[in-house]
């Protein structure tokens, strides 16, 4: 998880070599790119598992609505509102998007220290935000209003589509699909989805061997192999765990912003950055187990109770939400 936060904090300084090129185009072959790569390399397991995957055919098919509309709400996000403003609104909303969804829909009890981690994290990108928008927002390349609220509004939606494609995935994985299979069908759909946007938008992309240079490597690196880190991920630890983790992805982006692009960061973004660290290192630090009740087990991934007097062919079950 961890790992592709790195990868993926690298798109936006990725970004800044192909200035010619869109942000839809940037989003479409990104994530429309990656997606069909990840659906042709999993294509094997996708087949043998075909009847468990129908099964679950209106998870699979939400994942890929909202693995479609996602690149282009942040990457027009990040155009509109500036790259840290962007990155902060759509990676900081997603984990309590997706602490929601897993609420609501699946019953799971947010932890202690998971909303230790959660506040660390976006105390964290909170300050990061605030560090780089002040500089974002004045000189000749300011931004009007409109502008900011629209790109802010854009974040918000990608943090729910990032919140319901991580949920989709992690649901199909839960019910038995290999995270392979699930990434490769939630991703290939949602890639097929983002071909017309390539179409009508990709020329710039093949201006010059830079601007394709860029797209090869967003939909190679942090994408395609982003994603199936991710993917694997998501087998281990429930989406709210793995989009709070993604925090780290911010703070990557500035520090290259800095030590790659030129840009300055004031002390309080690098406080923020501090608190981003915080947050990584309560959520990931092994805890010690200690005498629960009788047929109480707790989850050491996330810290969720769940009961060990389940059925052991149907695994553990969630304890009642009252």
């Amino acid at each position: 998880m961890l790992m592709a936060s790195v990868l993926w904090g690298t798109t936006g300084t990725a970004a800044t070599f192909a200035p010619a090129v869109g942000p839809l185009a940037i989003g479409a072959v990104a994530m429309g790119l990656g997606g069909l790569l990840q659906a042709l390399i999993a294509a094997p397991s996708i087949r043998r598992e075909a009847p468990r995957l129908r099964a679950h055919r209106g998870v699979a098919l939400l994942g890929a609505l909202s693995v479609g509309a996602y690149p282009l709400a942040f990457y027009t996000s990040m155009h509109l509102a500036g790259v840290a403003v962007g990155t902060v609104v759509s990676i900081g909303s997603a984990p309590l998007a997706s602490a929601l969804i897993e609420r609501v829909v699946d019953g799971r009890r947010l932890t202690h220290r998971w909303m230790a981690g959660a506040a660390l994290g976006l105390s964290g990108t909170v300050l990061l935000c605030t560090a780089e928008a002040a500089d974002a927002h004045s000189g000749p390349g300011a931004r009007s209003a409109g502008e900011t609220v629209l790109g802010v509004g854009l974040g918000l939606v990608a943090g729910l589509t990032y919140a319901l494609y991580s949920w989709a995935a992690h649901r199909l994985i839960s019910r038995g699909v290999t995270s392979g299979a699930a990434m490769g069908t939630v991703f290939g759909l949602g890639g097929l989805l983002l071909m017309p946007v390539l179409l009508a938008t990709g020329a710039p992309l093949l201006a010059s061997w830079s601007n394709a240079a860029v797209g090869a490597y967003m939909a190679l690196v942090p994408m395609f192999l982003g994603y199936f880190l991710f993917g694997w991920g998501l087998a281990h630890v429930p989406a709210s765990t793995a989009t709070t983790l993604s925090l780290l992805e911010p703070a990557v982006a500035a520090v290259l912003a800095v030590l790659v692009v030129g840009e300055r960061l004031p002390l309080v973004g690098w406080a923020g950055i501090a608190l981003v660290v915080g947050c990584l290192a309560v959520l990931t630090t092994p805890t010690r187990t200690t005498h629960r009740p009788r047929g109480l087990t707790t989850d050491q991934s996330t810290g969720a109770e769940v009961s060990g007097l389940a059925d052991p062919g149907h695994g553990p079950e969630k304890v009642g939400t009252g």
